[in-house]
């Protein structure tokens, strides 16, 4: 059996506490690296071993191998446990044994069509679902299916007591290099900085950022693209750093080999597009390039902090060339869940079902890739991804990161607004007069 740390094991007891008090489906919040997969083997352990059976559910066939292990290991009674891919549990549900405890991985997808159907027919079923970050891409909270938040701690307290390694994060100089346009009321842009950010770009030279900040680190880089990972592969061997692409059509004895390799230390940089992601088992590193823009907090955390499990004396390094931490904040904020969605959030916009053929004008499916009419071919325009291999990242932390990523309306004080101004060369009229209308003169 596996041995819980302390935390952990009030969590169990948490989750145990919801379920008696007559919570039907509560979330567990499991922040990376702490150890869900051994939270959640002792909840099913439980309930195997009471005979009951449990149903758990994964969105990426990479995880079931990986879950099933962790099983093992703690003496769970397999008998009682199906392990599917919600895919293919929602094809197969009159042929899935009916669970008295449903268990998901990675819950914030639990909005989807699919979980809900799933929920919906086994609805007999506990509901317990894990995830590090309880909010859909879209902002909506899980209050739609989920009862209950289960907390216990946080990134920054996994920090303190050494559970995680400390980080250092790295990031493109917004102020000075976006050269953003200030309003009338003395407000950069935010639009235009969005935008500055989820355009296809790239700050600063990968290679020599990567010799300046982790010369020699085992490091993982998360890509835009198939054609960019192998790239950046290429580019790293050819200066003499080992580096290798995978992704998730790699042939899975090629990768297998690829990550054992890694895990060794043969390979130094290892180059991915969307596999090395939420819930999939890779050896640890100590340092991350990030490549590709998210929209995703999920995705943000989970690759963020990739390189963070403990080891004595060591700093992992984040290297963010695309301004993830613009969008998101830095991986150890303190960050306050709720279940409530906000307003219209868990609505979903249906893509515009039609498209114009540019040839003929005639309205023909978006799914076309050839004009029924005039027999025109749609192509797909690629826009380029555009390098700025002279721009400097610079190393933000909580400080900085207050000062240089947040806006007027963010200080709560006349001394915040007087080093908002000094830090964005203002004068400090502009401060005194945002001041008085705020009400702190």
């Amino acid at each position: 059996m596996l041995q819980l740390r302390d935390y952990q094991q009030k969590m169990v007891s948490k989750t145990r506490e919801a379920l008696k008090n007559g919570y039907r489906c509560p979330c567990v919040v499991a922040p990376c690296g702490a150890g869900k997969s051994v939270i959640l083997s002792e909840i099913i352990r439980m309930t195997t071993h009471n005979k009951k059976q449990v149903l758990f559910i994964v969105h990426r066939k990479e995880l079931i191998d990986q879950i099933r292990q962790t099983l093992l290991k703690n003496d769970v009674d397999m008998k009682f446990v199906t392990l599917g891919m919600v895919q293919t549990i929602v094809k197969r549900l009159e042929k899935t044994s009916e669970p008295d405890l449903i268990v998901i991985d990675e819950s914030h997808h639990v909005l989807a069509n699919s979980y809900k159907k799933i929920i919906q027919h086994f609805h007999h079923a506990l509901v317990v679902g894990f995830t590090a970050t309880p909010v859909r891409l879209n902002g909506g909270g899980l209050g739609d299916i989920n009862d209950i938040l289960i907390e216990e701690v946080t990134t920054k307290w996994l920090i303190e007591n050494q559970f995680l390694s400390p980080y250092k994060y790295f990031a493109p100089e917004v102020m000075e290099t976006f050269q953003l346009h200030v309003k009338r009321t003395g407000d950069y842009d935010l639009t235009e900085l969005d935008n500055q950010f989820t355009e296809r770009k790239i700050w600063g030279d990968v290679i020599a950022h990567y010799r300046k900040l982790a010369n020699g680190e085992q490091a993982i880089l998360y890509a835009s693209s198939i054609y960019q990972s192998e790239k950046m592969a290429a580019s790293f061997r050819e200066v003499g750093i080992s580096s290798e692409h995978i992704d998730g059509k790699t042939p899975k004895p090629e990768r297998n080999e690829i990550i054992q390799k890694f895990r060794d230390g043969e390979i130094k940089v290892l180059c991915n597009l969307d596999l090395i992601g939420e819930g999939f088992d890779v050896p640890d590193c100590s340092t991350v390039i990030m490549l590709r823009p998210t929209q995703s907090l999920s995705l943000y955390i989970q690759q963020s902090m990739r390189g963070m499990r403990y080891r004595p004396n060591k700093t992992s390094i984040i290297i963010d060339h695309v301004g993830n931490v613009n969008r998101f904040g830095l991986p150890n904020m303190e960050r306050t869940w709720s279940l409530e969605p906000k307003k219209g959030s868990n609505q979903t916009k249906a893509e515009a079902p039609v498209k114009i053929c540019k040839e003929c004008f005639m309205t023909v499916l978006q799914t076309d890739n050839k004009c029924p009419h005039c027999g025109a071919v749609f192509k797909v325009e690629a826009k380029a991804i555009e390098v700025d291999e002279s721009a400097e990242l610079k190393e933000i932390d909580e400080q900085t990161f207050k000062l240089d990523f947040r806006t007027p309306e963010d200080c709560k004080s006349m001394k915040e607004l007087y080093d908002y101004a000094k830090t964005h060369n203002y004068k400090r009229g502009w401060a005194y007069h945002q001041g008085k209308a705020r009400g702190f003169i």
